[in-house]
């Protein structure tokens, strides 16, 4: 058979893989885009991101009609169509994926439908419902992904436990559901369920919810989830699960003591892992870390130097928007432009109730490395736009440097977090100092206007609190 030649062959289409390829055809090369699945956008576009923000906004709804009647506007209890309201997740995953088809054939992107394997540093077999193709290449983009992690101890075969992937699909309702794993994805997911009507039990082997976040913008959410969940278990390993009947029988361990419990369900959110097997990397110079990611330099380019990996198998933060990113700094630097993954400003937001967000330098990460800062703290309980949104549980919080005054960090939560991180990330970037964010005049009334103010707590002269330091602006 007749290889198939190619300048850049991109194996996954999730938003590394097909931002990688949109961008690379965009600058004249030749792309061929291998997708496993049917439908373009990875995990993140058809079980992930989007899907689970859908029903995160289905839900947010229900929440907000049911606390409306204190501020005199009722309705009657909201009746839950599951079979509606699974078409409608659906629809929104449909019109993105038909989208991205639409701009990968207006870019002229060959998309390839079947599972790729590395024959060797220049050849990638497609394995398609019609036989092998062979692609011949200058250069590949491994972009394929990561899935979610489940224990073997978990593994029961039963449909009852389930990963983000079922949990995602609505089969049911149930009434009873245990999440295992309090990090963002299981926090999402249990506000979800607990919305619809499960009594949700949400347990965390750590000693806090949302690991890694900062203390200040974890503390609403977990202020939220004890009356939002039954209960929150902090410190808690489930040692083992075995089906019984038509529930699952779950051992817990806590402080040395077993406990049994059975639920409807088990949602089991414990973290991800990258799909780097059966590839063929052994068949190239890309090699593996110990965690089973794939090697990359700043470039993103792997041992092999005609292959890059970008996205949720390259390792650090498993986030699409990051994977994008990578993607086009692999395509800059096959072009041999100039571009560099290292001090990329990479955001991060959680959209449990509240949301959380944040990009740079935690106030934790500052004191773990000894660098000298200043931390300046606006409470939403201040802001016109959050009391008129009845949403007074947030803050914004900048992480400052002590001497330059250039702000290292910036961390939100509260209502709509995710929507106002972006200008933490452009200040960021730009190399913006607190004087900087306090003299750009903000819209009034607005939530943007907190990021202004918490600047302004940072000098001591903000308008809507007080605060006794004063600090004298640098020239």
């Amino acid at each position: 058979m007749e290889p198939i030649k190619t300048d850049i062959v991109v194996v996954g289409a999730g938003p590394g893989g097909y931002a990688a390829a949109f961008y690379a055809a965009d600058k004249g090369k030749k792309v061929i885009l291998v997708e496993r699945e049917k439908r373009l956008g990875g995990v993140c576009l058809n079980a992930g991101c989007i899907p689970s923000k859908a029903l995160l906004h289905a839900t947010h709804s229900m929440r907000d009609m049911e606390h409306s009647t204190e501020r005199g506007v009722a309705f009657s209890k909201p009746k839950i169509d599951l079979d509606k309201l699974r078409g409608w997740k659906n629809s929104v995953i449909a019109k993105l994926t038909q989208g991205l088809a639409g701009l990968a054939e207006r870019r002229g992107v060959e998309v390839m439908q079947g599972r790729g394997y590395f024959e060797d540093s220049r050849t990638l077999r497609v394995e398609t419902s019609k036989g092998q193709k062979f692609v011949n290449y200058d250069q590949a983009i491994i972009a394929v992904g990561s899935r979610a992690a489940l224990p073997a101890a978990f593994d029961l075969g039963n449909k009852r436990v389930m990963t983000s992937t079922e949990a995602l699909e609505l089969e049911e309702i149930p009434k009873n559901l245990l999440v295992v794993g309090a990090g963002y994805i299981g926090m999402e997911l249990g506000t979800v369920y607990a919305t619809l009507g499960s009594t949700v039990v949400v347990t965390e082997a750590l000693p806090n919810i949302l690991t890694g976040v900062d203390s200040d913008l974890a503390r609403p959410v977990m202020r939220y989830a004890e009356k939002a969940f039954k209960e929150i278990r902090l410190n808690t390993k489930v040692a083992k699960m075995a089906t019984s009947g038509k529930q699952i029988k779950v051992t817990f361990t806590v402080e040395g003591k077993a406990k049994e419990e059975s639920y409807d369900r088990v949602l089991v959110c414990v973290g991800r892992v990258p799909n780097c097997k059966d590839l063929g990397l052994e068949n190239t110079k890309a090699a593996l870390d110990e965690k089973g990611f794939v090697k990359v330099n700043a470039q993103m380019q792997t041992g092999d130097p005609a292959i890059y990996a970008i996205g949720d198998v390259a390792g650090g933060a498993l986030l699409a928007h990051k994977a994008m990113k990578e993607g086009r700094i692999a395509v800059e630097s096959i072009l041999g432009e100039y571009s560099t993954s290292e001090n990329v400003v990479i955001p991060a937001v959680v959209f449990t109730d509240p949301e959380v967000a944040w990009c740079g330098l935690t106030e934790a990460e500052a004191k773990q490395k000894g660098i000298a800062v200043q931390v300046a703290r606006f409470p939403w309980a201040a802001s016109g736009r959050a009391i008129t949104l009845d949403r007074p549980d947030g803050l914004t919080k900048f992480v400052i440097d002590a001497e330059s005054e250039r702000i290292l960090g910036v961390g939100i939560v509260g209502v709509n977090a995710g929507e106002l991180i972006g200008e933490g990330v452009l200040a960021m970037e730009m190399g913006a100092t607190a004087r900087d964010m306090a003299e750009s005049v903000h819209p009034h009334p607005t939530l943007s206007e907190t990021l202004m103010e918490a600047a302004e707590v940072f000098y001591g002269y903000p308008t809507d609190t007080f605060v006794q330091k004063k600090r004298t602006p640098l020239p």
